[in-house]
């Protein structure tokens, strides 16, 4: 049985029999769907584990130059057969300059952007077939202007999105600037969601771009897809896929990029009552903070679930209601640093350990250090037994400012 009080606080962890739980379902989706899966390092990018998921997926998408290098660095690369899909909303010269070497898909948001550079890797394409290497794929990412998406901040196809080529813009750019080099289109237009969704909103996409995409060698489908969460319609994924299949025979590759499917529910944030205060109720004060530590819960937003364990290693269900109630507050200065009241059948001590379930996804690569506060280490757990992976001190909260 774990020992919870063997782990530092404040501590991520990161469960390996969870994580290898959710790349099995990934696999077998592949193999069912015909699709590749491609890990978005924008929700999960604890790349000390991914000597695990490099042997499931296919490879990686980033969404910039960092995340471009940290997938070449250790994920794989085109010589190992590995896929790094780049996009950004914007690449600066500089940017383009450093994801040449390495990007496999090199997807652009507007027809500027692609008039812009597509020289540029038109020239490191004939390089590349120099080498025998494949060429590097140029697509542009479009919006289809439909998206079930909420709240806003999180829509792609919101008003005012800057994601995405519209339909009425994309007939113009092809109008302006022609189509030469582009081998796919990518759209992403989910967040936490069934294939349904997908299903429906690839009617959008063929409606307003299947002229396009029926000379299209690939498609990338994006992420925000639920694929490892219980009950997920992996059927009418399958359904989809066959159906695109069948509508643009010349489709050679079809992507999906989850990020959270990756790091669903395969980890937790342990952190620790500092202290308890009173007004107008009881205040427990920890060494974690939600605007430092689980921004995703502010901007989604949403409330985890949680358990404690006590100073004697009994372990007790936080809850909505019961008879000892607390407001869970951070360890900032920013006055609204609360994680939520809870409930728990015994009162709460300092010292007593709070863990806060499914913290893998979406907190890790957000979290910052505000107010110097230390960013939380970093273990793995396998077989019941904890590894200290990382540790964080001034030194990295001084080298950033």
């Amino acid at each position: 049985m774990l020992d919870y009080r063997a782990i530092p606080s404040p501590c991520y962890v990161l469960e390996l029999s969870k994580l290898q739980h959710n790349l099995a379902i990934l696999e077998r989706a592949q193999k069912e769907a015909g699709v590749k899966i491609v890990l978005a390092l924008k929700g999960f990018a604890f790349w000390r584990s991914f000597e695990w998921v490099r042997a499931s997926l296919h490879g990686c998408c980033a969404s910039g130059v960092h995340e471009a290098l940290l997938a070449y660095e250790e994920f794989g690369s085109r010589e190992s057969g590995k896929e790094i899909c780049v996009f950004s909303p914007a690449f600066k010269p500089s940017d383009i300059a450093q994801i040449l070497p390495i990007a496999t898909h090199i997807i652009f948001n507007s027809f500027a952007q692609y008039h812009t550079y597509r020289d540029r890797v038109f020239e490191k394409n004939q390089k590349l077939r120099k080498l025998g290497l494949s060429p590097i794929k140029i697509g542009l990412r479009v919006n289809p202007l439909y998206s079930q998406v909420q709240p806003l901040i999180y829509n792609p196809c919101a008003p005012h999105s800057r994601l995405g080529i519209t339909p009425q813009a994309f007939k113009e750019g092809v109008a302006r600037y022609g189509l030469e080099g582009v081998s796919g289109l990518h759209f992403h237009t989910h967040c936490e969601q069934d294939a349904p969704a997908l299903q429906e909103t690839l009617a959008h996409v063929s409606a307003h771009f299947g002229s396009t995409l029926a000379q299209m060698e690939w498609l990338n489908m994006g992420g925000g897809q639920h694929i490892s969460k219980e009950g997920y319609a992996l059927n009418i994924l399958v359904e989809a896929v066959q159906g695109l299949r069948k509508t643009y025979p010349d489709l050679q590759d079809i992507f999906c990029e989850p990020g959270e499917a990756v790091g669903w529910q395969a980890g937790f944030l342990l952190s620790s009552v500092v202290d308890i205060v009173e007004n107008e109720g009881q205040i427990a004060i920890l060494d974690v903070s939600i605007t430092n530590h689980m921004p995703d819960c502010l901007e989604m937003p949403y409330k985890p679930e949680i358990f404690k364990v006590a100073g004697d290693g009994n372990v007790f269900e936080g809850k909505q209601t019961g008879e000892f109630s607390y407001f869970l507050g951070g360890a900032s200065c920013l006055a609204g640093d609360f994680i939520g009241p809870y409930c728990f059948d015994t009162p709460l001590q300092v010292g007593d350990q709070i863990v806060f379930k499914d913290m893998l996804h979406y907190t890790i690569v957000k979290n910052n250090t505000f107010n110097g506060i230390a960013l939380p280490a970093l273990g793995m757990l396998a077989h019941d037994k904890f590894t200290l992976l990382k540790s964080f001190d001034y030194t990295h909260y001084k080298g950033r400012n």
